[in-house]
């Protein structure tokens, strides 16, 4: 794929074309393998509802609070039970190192809370990384007996507006906030060549965010599993790469096209400015001190 830069700002926002047909024409909507890119505006979502309705879908969230994380839970599943996946079945997936310290929440009717107990780590990197392992064991041993598809994300986040069935594909990844619009040589990716992270400066598509991708589980159970493999071998050569684990997510998604790519709009730190092109700004950063969370007990 060439070097691109393809997200221009032409004033313009959504022309309806029919009732239930848009075109965006001021940003880019189609990958180059066809994959959608979604943003407001792109879907109608009383048809996408009913599809989904129709085959009773259930969906699953990953979070991990680990350590002082768990802060976070109670604002998180707060917001998303005001806008994440109205109307559908969903399970919030919490896995801690402190289960007691996990809030008691009410949700709404057909959602629930699982607390999956699982070990932390000294370094905040190994936390990260070994999300990978995490979700691919327990997509192997329970989630796929349990939900249709899953959803990713960071904890330390809110739920601002609307996330719908608009996200769900086989294998969907988030354009990264802070990578949009750079030229693909300026893309932060592990450039390393003896790392399995490695995307060389002539290649790659997008850049992807770490904190919020999904999928069918089988198809996360393969991204998963990839990811932990790499990072064991190049463990194994004392290499840790760049962006630990976002850096082998975007290796996974080069070779392995998502069929479904969610704008910035679904992962927005409001560090970056509100930009005209975002018209919606649906899951936000919640403002912290990194060092602070990441190396408390």
């Amino acid at each position: 794929m060439a070097s691109h830069a393809p997200w221009t700002e032409c004033g313009m926002d959504c022309e309806v074309q029919s009732k239930h047909t848009f075109r965006k024409t001021d940003v880019l909507t189609m990958s180059p393998w066809l994959a959608p890119i979604i943003w407001n505006g792109s879907y109608d979502s009383a048809i996408l509802n009913a599809q989904f309705n129709q085959r009773d879908v259930h969906v699953g969230i990953t979070i991990f609070a680990i350590k002082k994380y768990t802060f976070f839970v109670k604002n998180f599943i707060e917001t998303a039970e005001n806008v994440f996946m109205i109307g559908h079945k969903v399970t919030y997936y919490v896995f801690t190192d402190r289960a007691s310290d996990i809030p008691v929440m009410n949700l709404n009717e057909g959602r629930s809370m699982s607390i999956l107990e699982v070990p932390s780590y000294p370094r905040w990197q190994d936390v990260s990384m070994r999300r990978m392992e995490m979700i691919r064991d327990f997509s192997h041993e329970r989630f796929f007996r349990e939900v249709d598809f899953l959803v990713c994300v960071d904890v330390d986040m809110r739920f601002n507006d609307e996330v719908g069935v608009e996200i769900l594909s086989n294998l969907f990844g988030t354009l990264h906030p802070g990578m949009f619009g750079v030229q693909r040589e300026g893309y932060t990716y592990e450039r390393n060549p003896e790392s399995e992270a490695y995307i060389p400066a002539n290649e790659g598509d997008f850049y992807y965010a770490g904190g919020f991708f999904g999928g069918s589980i089988e198809e996360v159970y393969n991204l998963t599993n990839f990811c932990h493999n790499a990072m064991m071998k190049d463990k194994a050569k004392n290499i840790e790469a760049l962006w630990h684990d976002e850096s082998y997510l975007n290796k996974y998604l080069l070779l392995h096209k998502p069929t479904k790519i969610l704008s910035p709009e679904y992962l927005w730190d409001d560090d970056f400015g509100i930009p005209d092109f975002l018209k919606r700004r649906r899951f936000l950063a919640v403002r912290k001190n990194h060092n602070e969370m990441r190396n408390r007990r």
